[in-house]
C-alpha cells in the first residue's frame, strides 16, 4: 500500500469517527475552531433561499463533521503529547538512575552530559562535571589508554573497550557505543570490582 493510500485510508476513518461522533451526539469539546466568514456567508446565503436550502443542510453538516475532525486530531496530539513526555521521563530516569556510570562526551573527550553514577565516581557534582575532559579524573597512566579508545571511536570503532583505573585507585572495565544521528561518544563504566563474581567455593 502506498503512502497516498494509506494517508487516505486514516482520513476517511477520521471522517467517519467524526460523523458516528455527531449522529451519536458523543462530539468532543470544541477547541473554539473558527468558521471561515466567506463559508458562513455562502452558508446563509443558501439558506435564505428555498431553492438551495439543502445545500445549506450539506454545506451546514460538512463543516460540523471539519470541526469534529479537528477536535479529533487534537484530541490525539494532546495523547501522543502525554506519551512522548511520559517516554522521555522514563528513559531519563533509566539513564541517570542507572547503577553504572554513563558518559556523553565529544569527540575531543569532553563530558557533554553523565548520570548519578558516572559523577560519583567522579567525585564531583554532575554539573561541575559538564565541559570537562572526562580524562581528568582518570589515574596518569589510564589517561592514553582511554585517549586511544576516544580516537578509536573517532576512526569508526564504535563498539571499543578498555580497562582504566580512576585518580582514586578505582578500576573501571569502560565500553563504548555511538547513537546513530549524533556526534557524541556513549561510554559506560563498569566498577571492575562490582563484576567479580564471589568464588561459591569459599
Amino acid at each position: 500500500m502506498t503512502t497516498h493510500s494509506r494517508k487516505a485510508l486514516k482520513q476517511q476513518a477520521l471522517r467517519t469517527h467524526a460523523e458516528d461522533k455527531l449522529s451519536d451526539g458523543n462530539a468532543p469539546p470544541t477547541q473554539g475552531w473558527l468558521t471561515s466568514v466567506d463559508a458562513l456567508s455562502l452558508l446563509h446565503k443558501l439558506a435564505s433561499s428555498p431553492g438551495s436550502a439543502a445545500d445549506a443542510l450539506k454545506l451546514l453538516h460538512e463543516l460540523q463533521v471539519h470541526q469534529v475532525e479537528l477536535d479529533l486530531q487534537h484530541e490525539q496530539l494532546e495523547a501522543s503529547e502525554r506519551e512522548i513526555t511520559e517516554d522521555l521521563v522514563h528513559y531519563a530516569r533509566l539513564y541517570d538512575f542507572a547503577p553504572v556510570g554513563y558518559f556523553s562526551v565529544s569527540p575531543q573527550g569532553t563530558i557533554n552530559r553523565v548520570n548519578v553514577a558516572g559523577a560519583a565516581l567522579c567525585g564531583e557534582d554532575r554539573a561541575e562535571l559538564i565541559g570537562r575532559r572526562i580524562d581528568d579524573f582518570l589515574a596518569p597512566e589510564s589517561r592514553p589508554v582511554l585517549e586511544k579508545l576516544v580516537a578509536q571511536v573517532r576512526d569508526g570503532v564504535v563498539d571499543g573497550t578498555c580497562e582504566v583505573r580512576t585518580s582514586a585507585g578505582a578500576a573501571f572495565h569502560v565500553k563504548t557505543g555511538v547513537v546513530p544521528g549524533e556526534s557524541s561518544i556513549q561510554m559506560v563504566f563498569v566498577n571492575l570490582a562490582d563484576s567479580i563474581k564471589p568464588d561459591r567455593r569459599a
